[in-house]
């Protein structure tokens, strides 16, 4: 994405950047959950000041972690109260699929790629 198509959420004041200014995340999830938000917006679901919102809310809230290194987890936190509130999914397949992956990631040997068929209870 170059910086003339950077959508509002990519300036995030909060988002953790590079020396050069990009985004940085600490692991693979959390460059998902921040494309899928992206996207999301992008696509209508809900507008900049709503995600805005959304997420002050969560980073805002008590026994955050005093560096910072739950970010990510707020931003996922607020994406899945937006999906929520906007009617795509219930908190109950968002858990059912939150511990679904759980599973998989536990029962994944390592240094093979984490996949939801992986899920013994699947």
């Amino acid at each position: 994405m170059s910086r003339h198509e950077m959508s509002p959420l990519t300036q995030s004041p909060s988002l953790p950047r590079s020396p050069e200014g990009e985004p940085v995340f600490p692991e693979p999830w959390a460059a998902e959950a921040f494309a899928m938000t992206v996207h999301l917006h992008a696509q209508g679901l809900f507008s900049w000041s709503e995600w805005a919102e959304t997420l002050s809310a969560q980073l805002h809230k008590p026994g955050r972690a005093e560096d910072g290194s739950d970010y990510f987890d707020c931003w996922v936190a607020a994406l899945s109260d937006l999906i929520v509130d906007n009617g795509i999914a219930d908190a109950e397949t968002i858990l059912a699929l939150q511990q679904s992956w759980q599973r998989a990631a536990e029962a994944t040997p390592h240094g093979r790629p984490i996949e939801l068929c992986n899920d013994p209870s699947r």
